[in-house]
């Protein structure tokens, strides 16, 4: 198409009808058509745009959530077998609901990140972190093959762990980074959060006073997380501990505020690590709780039925512990099938019936799972 023939064009139909038509266009054909005439780049590469495409997309997401044709999505990161070369893809299948999974995208992951791993993802955006230097992070959107390099405060030699969460803020359609740091023999857990919209970190510390409004003698938070963190309700959620003391550390992403969210009432004392899963179970916060008796070790999942209220954990299962053997727990799908790492590959567990089901994905190393497959234009404005 010609420079000419998209003047005559743009004469024909006002701005604002060409822009509702590129509104509802998927990522891929805007930057196509970014290439068609600087007008049309203007328009696609405007913050004002790339907002409103991501709340219709959004939008769109939650009403194919009610649709119930799928089982969700797994993110997952690969190399490909039948390349001499090395390099590694972030693949996207969604979980069909005949329990077999059909690849929807695959991205080449920057040759630059191969010191990284994915620590977290919402709406379309990933962080990228390296864990031995954990203050140099990245924002990655795939869809536009677009990334930012953040630099935070470096981890000192004391830290004890780190985690990372990333999450968007609907308020006022900003993305944000958690980053928490526990630290050995003080009494404060760090955390850093930093705000896309203004490119900038601010520091907390986090104490049970600032937690509670007092602050009871339960000594150091000590942060353990397993990445991602999970975005539930507004807020990222990890577990947390101090030395007699488990509970659910909750960030509110629209305030900046931190918050105790108790466990199952028998999980509040107890040696450290009694529980140190969290997922989402259709659509309710879950906690995974490991525990002995007669028949071995049991993973019990608590699941909470009213937000924030403690009294409405409920036991809903116990899991045999060998099936997570030699692997490693990753979510839930969004009908409720248990999703595990093990020796025998990716595998999604029917807690009603018990039956197991090998999923064909193969040389996976970093696996996530997600309800709703999100494409956006963030990090487009950056250029």
């Amino acid at each position: 198409m010609s420079q000419n023939t998209t003047t005559r064009m743009r004469e024909r139909i006002p701005d604002d009808v060409v822009e509702d038509i590129l509104d509802h266009l998927p990522v891929k054909s805007l930057t196509r058509f970014r290439c068609v005439s600087k007008s049309c780049d203007s328009i696609i590469t405007d913050p004002t745009f790339i907002t409103k495409h991501l709340k219709l997309n959004l939008k769109q997401s939650e009403s194919l959530k009610s649709t119930k044709t799928h089982s969700g999505y797994l993110l997952y990161t690969t190399k490909d077998k039948n390349s001499s070369s090395s390099s590694k893809y972030l693949c996207t299948a969604v979980c069909n609901n005949d329990r077999t999974l059909t690849q929807v995208s695959r991205f080449e992951i920057p040759s630059f990140f191969d010191e990284c791993k994915i620590v977290a993802c919402c709406n379309g955006l990933f962080c990228m972190a390296d864990y031995g230097l954990s203050h140099i992070i990245y924002l990655w959107n795939p869809s536009i093959r677009m990334f930012k390099k953040l630099l935070a405060t470096p981890t000192p030699d004391e830290v004890a762990s780190s985690a990372f969460g990333l999450a968007y803020n609907s308020q006022n359609n900003d993305f944000k980074i958690l980053r928490l740091m526990s630290v050995f023999y003080l009494e404060e857990a760090k955390a850093e959060i930093y705000s896309l919209s203004t490119d900038s970190w601010r520091k907390v510390v986090i104490t049970m006073e600032s937690l509670r409004g007092y602050e009871p003698d339960f000594g150091p938070i000590y942060i353990y997380i397993y990445p991602p963190c999970i975005f539930f309700n507004g807020a990222l959620h990890s577990v947390a501990a101090s030395n007699r003391h488990h509970f659910v550390l909750s960030f509110n992403v629209n305030d900046e505020s931190f918050h105790e969210i108790m466990p199952p009432p028998h999980l509040s004392f107890g040696v450290p690590g009694c529980f140190n899963e969290l997922a989402l179970f259709k659509g309710s916060l879950a906690v995974f709780a490991y525990g002995n008796n007669h028949q071995g070790v049991l993973c019990h999942i608590w699941v909470m039925e009213e937000y924030g209220v403690a009294e409405s954990w409920t036991e809903k299962y116990r899991v045999q512990m060998d099936w997570f053997w030699d692997g490693h727990f990753i979510g839930f799908a969004d009908n409720g099938e248990l999703l595990i790492k093990n020796a025998f590959g990716l595998v999604s567990i029917d807690l009603e019936s018990q039956n197991q089901n090998i999923l064909a994905i193969e040389g996976a190393d970093w696996v996530g799972s997600t309800t709703n497959l999100m494409e956006s234009l963030i990090l487009l404005d950056g250029e």
